[in-house]
């Protein structure tokens, strides 16, 4: 389940892109302001978790590599709400990394970047940060943790709606999944991993997920440079086609009901070349979020 690692796992991911999209493409098909919040919340919730890569990368053998996540010595740069959401997002994603190695000083180094920057959002009351801690501090607890942030990220995620501010949880998000991705592709070029290489292109769908709620917010300060800066991203993921591979039928039982399943594979097709440009961009726009 591909956002916020371990304080902020959204998306159940049960909505499928077809379905999100479909959705957004009737709902907006005059103007974005009349996107509701509840169709909002839909794609917000489609969005997958980074733990999912953080899961792969370290399934691969790769070293945990500290130097690849952001300086907790830069916390206190982010003056903004734009900054603080984003790289809410980004010591998010790194928490829930350093939680899968094993490395609880960092564990509890991001979880206080995380704190500092969500007293700044004024959302810091929906973290249980000692329980949070507690269960941080032990990396076979990643079930336990990753069904309280759900919680903490649905709470959260209303409180913004209750607000009107919403833009702040896409941003969340965005910054939690560009991070991501950018361990993702630091990992790859070392690794020249397959499973690393088809889960880079599987991005292309929340790639555009998340563009789809950023449009909506592009007269907000700083939106047009985020949103630019991940269309020219999406220029590159024109050329990954991803197919769906429709297979068996079967028939099982669940709760005492008969149900027909169907077999379904996804094979992503990424060039190298590809790959090389999207880790550059990535790259390039992960040090505009945490400068």
């Amino acid at each position: 389940m591909f956002i916020l690692a371990l304080l902020l796992g959204c998306g159940n991911n049960n909505a499928s892109t077809e379905e999100v999209s479909e959705v957004v493409t009737e709902e907006t098909a005059a103007t974005t302001a009349q996107v509701s919040d509840d169709i909002i919340s839909d794609i917000l919730q489609a969005i997958p978790s980074p733990l999912e890569i953080s899961f792969l990368i370290k399934e691969v053998g790769t070293k945990y590599n500290s130097t690849n996540l952001n300086s907790i010595d830069l916390v206190s740069n982010y003056n903004t709400s734009y900054q603080q959401a984003l790289n809410l997002g980004t010591y998010a994603t790194d928490l829930g990394y350093a939680n899968l190695y094993g490395k609880n000083q960092d564990v509890l180094s991001f979880l206080n970047c995380v704190k500092k920057l969500a007293d700044n959002l004024n959302i810091g009351q929906f973290f249980d940060y000692e329980t949070i801690r507690q269960l941080a501090s032990n990396s076979g607890n990643v079930d336990a943790l990753l069904q309280l942030t759900q919680q903490n990220f649905e709470k959260i995620n209303y409180h913004l709606r209750e607000k009107k501010q919403e833009n702040l949880s896409i941003l969340i998000l965005t910054g939690g999944w560009v991070e991501a991705i950018y361990l993702t592709s630091l990992v790859h070029q070392e690794t020249k991993n397959k499973q690393l290489k088809e889960k880079i292109g599987e991005q292309k769908v929340v790639l555009e997920q998340i563009l789809m709620v950023l449009e909506i917010y592009k007269t907000k300060p700083n939106f047009s440079t985020l949103i630019n800066d991940l269309k020219e991203l999406q220029k590159v993921y024109n050329g990954v086609e991803m197919k769906t591979i429709v297979g068996k039928t079967r028939t099982v039982e669940k709760n005492g009901e008969l149900i027909v399943e169907t077999e379904t594979q996804t094979v992503v097709n990424i060039s190298d070349d590809d790959v090389q440009k999207i880790t550059s961009l990535v790259k390039s726009i992960r040090n505009k979020i945490v400068k």
